[in-house]
């Protein structure tokens, strides 16, 4: 259900496969199939309008789910701000319309990364225990909009649409209760939200940029209720027919059908309406196109020929750094010999970067029985999060002078066609908003990569004021992009180079640090800011 899963994995769309709920398995199904009308339910046999052709894009499949592994554009200005929010489509229709078999094939035809399905079903209000009672009996109604936590749902999603990184219930039919555990998503370009009452409510409908409604008569309805509720729910027959009389069918027609008329499309037939579905992706794409953004074109013209910001700190060029210097920028030294004397600036530049972090007095007494006046750290945890592959390199040095530090992982790879950087994967530690984090990337140039992370990490309610950017190398522009952006993150470096060429390579520069420090060949149209790809 979430373009980021609960152990933070980031997909570039990642939909929980809610097709099981009119599964045809178990006992009893024959007699209700044979109501349903026969509708080929697959796109693989369907040719694309031309409009919509392209290649096809890079799948991860497991038995759970499948992974959309394009990347994320830019979701900001050359500011830092968000400047495009998601486009969020809205599903509306009755119980067992067809509404998440229509998303599902939405986002399909829509072949875009980072697609998110999103359910009214996960935010059923918790039953009190005279209502479980109530829901035993099937005598509480599910289908009344005073059924579900409108309150969570606006503010969820109105996070969501802004970017932000957001938590979901996930509601347990069996039980009529919330799972302990619920789901993280982030990371959205487009948001498909469905469900029953999804034009119920005034701030609800806001949010929607295009809103659906999905027709499906009355009687394939029931039919699909049926199978869904006994084979999934564990309902039995009397009880859903009883459910469906007394609550269901009367809630379609006092407030769901009403809202038809809000609806910019009216979808006949659910997901057998191709026609329909083609139009809905054509309009998607029109829009996504609307919002495409270039942020790396602007930081190579913003912010420069300016004093450097406060903010910045720079290791003392002592002749024991600058000796250091000398070696990793020679083109001549062997890997073995860069690997050593990068890791003994990694650890001179981490331990610059820890006496940024906000301290208290602390007295001790010494074995000698007197009292020492020192200091310690002032805050809940320090976190590391390292920008893939080369902001890897750093975590042993990190890990060195922080006992136990929680590392967390940002991949973000330069487009080749675009010249933007596009945000992969990331694995963030639990809580992490309450954290002191530093970011971790060996060289910055134009900055683009260093702002997309810090972006991420804004989007997980970290305190801007509790970022360091550490870095060993990194050109002007770099830094006055950043510092322009996020003028309260701390930026700490061994160097800072004047110039950036038109590849976006650091001059005089130490190469590409990645490929220099883990042997491999770099592509010849690498620059600083790029992130290659880990070996998994």
């Amino acid at each position: 259900m979430s373009a980021v899963c609960g152990d933070g994995r980031v997909s570039t769309m990642e939909c929980r496969d809610k097709s099981t709920m009119w599964s045809t398995s178990g006992s009893g199904e024959g007699s209700l199939d044979r109501l349903l009308p026969s509708v080929n339910t697959t796109l693989s046999s369907r040719k694309r309008t031309t409009s919509q052709c392209k290649s096809e894009p890079p799948l991860l499949r497991t038995s759970k789910r499948t992974i959309y592994t394009a990347g994320r554009p830019p979701w900001y200005n050359e500011h830092g701000t968000q400047s495009k929010e998601a486009f969020v489509i809205g599903l509306c229709g009755g119980s067992a319309s067809g509404k998440t078999t229509v998303a599902r094939k939405i986002i399909e035809a829509l072949d875009v990364p980072w697609v998110v399905l999103l359910s009214i079903d996960s935010f059923y209000k918790v039953l009190t225990a005279e209502q479980q009672l109530l829901a035993a009996n099937n005598d509480y109604n599910f289908d009344h909009p005073d059924a579900f936590d409108f309150s969570l749902l606006v503010h969820t999603l109105r996070k969501l649409k802004q970017g932000k990184s957001v938590k979901i219930p996930v509601y347990d039919f069996t039980t009529h209760g919330r799972q302990k555990e619920w789901k993280t998503v982030y990371g959205a370009s487009v948001i498909i939200f469905e469900g029953i009452m999804s034009f119920a409510d005034i701030e609800l409908l806001k949010l929607l940029d295009m809103k659906i409604f999905v027709d499906t008569d009355s009687d394939i309805r029931l039919v699909r209720r049926l199978r869904r509720d006994i084979t999934e729910r564990g309902r039995d027959i009397e009880g859903v027919i009883k459910q469906y009389n007394k609550f269901v069918k009367p809630a379609f027609e006092q407030y769901i059908e009403p809202t038809m008329r809000l609806a910019d499309i009216v979808v006949p037939r659910g997901g057998g309406n191709m026609v329909a579905i083609d139009l809905i992706v054509q309009h998607v794409h029109s829009q996504l196109e609307e919002r495409e953004l270039s942020v790396r074109a602007a930081l190579a013209s913003a912010h420069q020929a300016q004093p450097l910001p406060q903010t910045l700190s720079v290791l003392e060029s002592t002749p024991q750094v600058r000796g250091m210097h000398t070696i990793i920028r020679d083109k001549e030294t062997s890997r073995d010999e860069f690997i050593f004397y990068s890791k003994r600036l990694m650890r001179l530049l981490i331990e610059r970067a820890l006496s940024f972090l906000p301290s208290q007095v602390h007295f001790v007494q010494t074995p000698q029985g007197e009292d020492y006046e020192g200091r310690t750290f002032h805050g809940k945890r320090i976190t590391g999060v390292s920008i893939l592959r080369a902001g890897e390199t750093m975590e042993p040095a990190l890990r060195a002078v922080c006992k136990d530090v929680r590392i967390g992982k940002i991949l973000i790879q330069t487009n080749q066609d675009t010249g933007e950087p596009e945000l992969h994967y990331l694995r963030l530690p639990k809580d992490i908003s309450e954290d002191h984090v530093i970011l971790m990337d060996c060289t910055v140039s134009t900055g683009a990569a260093a702002m997309m992370a810090i972006r991420v990490l804004l989007d997980h309610d970290v305190q801007e004021g509790k970022i360091l950017l550490v870095s060993l190398l990194m050109a002007e522009m770099g830094v006055h992009s950043v510092a322009y952006a996020f003028p309260q993150v701390k930026i700490i470096t061994t160097a800072v180079d004047k110039k950036v060429n038109d590849l976006f390579h650091i001059i005089p520069g130490i190469g590409n640090f990645g490929d220099r420090y883990f042997g491999t060949d770099a592509p010849p149209d690498w620059s600083d800011d790029d992130m290659d790809e880990p070996s998994y």
